[in-house]
């Protein structure tokens, strides 16, 4: 248990960031799912475009690294493009 005052109070910091960050990792993994899952082009060129955006956010609040979005985006915009 914390003894001092501000480590009470980065207890609580770390737990709100830690069910913030749980969040958005999943709002990522259900993205990238329904990408990978898109019965069409037309369709997984839409979701890719939205999925693109929520990478690129978890990336600026450092949730993922940068160059891990980066490799995300290149292979989700491979596996688009090979669809017919």
């Amino acid at each position: 248990m914390p003894q001092h005052k501000s480590a009470e109070k980065r207890v609580r910091q770390n737990e709100k960031r830690r069910v913030i960050n749980q969040a958005n990792r999943t709002r990522m993994k259900k993205a990238i799912k329904k990408v990978n899952a898109a019965p069409d082009k037309e369709t997984a060129m839409a979701e890719l475009k939205k999925t693109v955006s929520v990478l690129d956010r978890m990336a600026l609040k450092g949730i993922i690294h940068k160059n891990k979005a980066a490799n995300l985006k290149s292979q989700l915009t491979k596996r688009v493009n090979a669809m017919s």
